[in-house]
This record gives structure tokens, C-alpha cells and sequence, in this order.
């Protein structure tokens, strides 16, 4: 297996600088994922521009989560359930939305729930779903923008979570009480 580095502010090479410094700029710290990005600046300035046009989407913080929610869990993707559940936690996202994540269970709220099923048959069906899957997401009360929106999202994840499989991202210790395993499903 290769080996991929997480650089660091202190640890790196040239070509990476002027990332690594966006990234602790942007979220005081350089997570391990954006450290491992940044062999490749063009990845880490996408994923992190994708990050904040997801900011401009119209979700709510609420429904954006559950989309990342919804493809880690698709992907087995430890790291990203981990970050992402710290980050869901200090965006103060309802803990029965996070728990509900962690386990993969239904959510109470129906539209939170219809968002999930429409995200998962997305990525089910690589993007190809029947129109009845699009009207009843519609019927939740969602919108083309949204349709978007989600693919958007599942792309921003996609990308990441591919990272994490091929590098092994090691979660960062301010995740690491988030821990996260694709098997903890069963076990909760």
C-alpha cells in the first residue's frame, strides 16, 4: 500500500504552502484530510471551495449534515463520520439527527428522512434513479435546486471519502472522540 503523508504547517513541501496556510486560516488547525489534499493543492483549493459553496446551498445546516451524513455511511468512511459528527456538534445539529447518523436509522422528521432516501438512491444508482424517486423528493417538499444541491454534496464527500480509503487517513485527535466504524453500526 502507498503511503501518503499528512503534511503539516511545519512539514511539507514547497508546492504546499500557500494551502496549508489557507487551511489553518480556514479551520485553526490542519485536519489530517486536508494535510493529505495538499500533495495536491488543486484537491485540497477544490474540495475546500466545495465546502464553502455547500454553505450557499438551500439547505439548512440540519439537512446539509445529513447529506454527509448519508454518503459517509455509504462509504464506510471512519474519518469523515468522525469529523463530521465533531463538526455537526459544535454547528449544534440536533443529537438524535447525529445519533440517528452514527446508526443509520430513520430519521424522526420526515423530510430529514425523505433527503436520505433520495441521497442514497442517488448513490445506488451512480446518479441514474427512476423519475418516481425525483417526484417523491420533490413531494417532501424539496426542489430542482435541491436535486443539485445533493449532488453536489455527494460529490464533495465522494471525494473526500475516496481520499481517506486510498490514504488511510488517520482521524485527528480534536475527531477522535467522534470515533466512528462501518461494524459500530451493528454493535449500537
Amino acid at each position: 500500500m502507498t503511503k501518503f503523508a499528512v503534511h503539516t504547517k511545519d512539514n511539507h513541501p514547497d508546492h504546499a504552502h500557500d494551502i496549508l496556510t489557507k487551511v489553518e486560516g480556514s479551520y485553526g488547525f490542519v485536519p489530517n484530510l486536508l494535510g493529505i489534499m495538499s500533495e495536491s493543492p488543486e484537491v485540497a483549493e477544490t474540495y475546500m471551495f466545495m465546502a464553502n459553496a455547500l454553505k450557499n446551498t438551500n439547505f439548512t445546516d440540519e439537512e446539509l449534515h445529513v447529506v454527509w451524513f448519508t454518503v459517509n455511511v455509504f462509504h464506510d468512511c471512519n474519518y469523515c463520520m468522525a469529523a463530521h459528527s465533531a463538526i455537526a456538534t459544535m454547528d449544534k445539529i440536533p443529537a438524535t439527527t447525529i445519533e440517528a447518523a452514527r446508526t443509520n436509522a430513520d430519521y424522526d422528521d420526515p423530510r430529514l428522512q425523505a433527503l436520505k432516501i433520495f441521497t442514497i438512491k442517488m448513490l445506488e444508482g451512480r446518479g441514474w434513479v427512476d423519475g418516481t424517486v425525483v417526484e417523491a423528493f420533490l413531494a417532501a417538499g424539496f426542489t430542482n435546486r435541491t436535486v443539485l444541491d445533493v449532488i453536489l454534496t455527494i460529490s464533495h464527500k465522494t471525494l473526500s471519502n475516496y481520499i481517506n480509503h486510498v490514504a488511510q487517513t488517520p482521524v485527528d485527535k480534536a475527531f477522535a472522540p467522534f470515533a466512528w466504524a462501518p461494524n459500530a453500526i451493528a454493535a449500537e
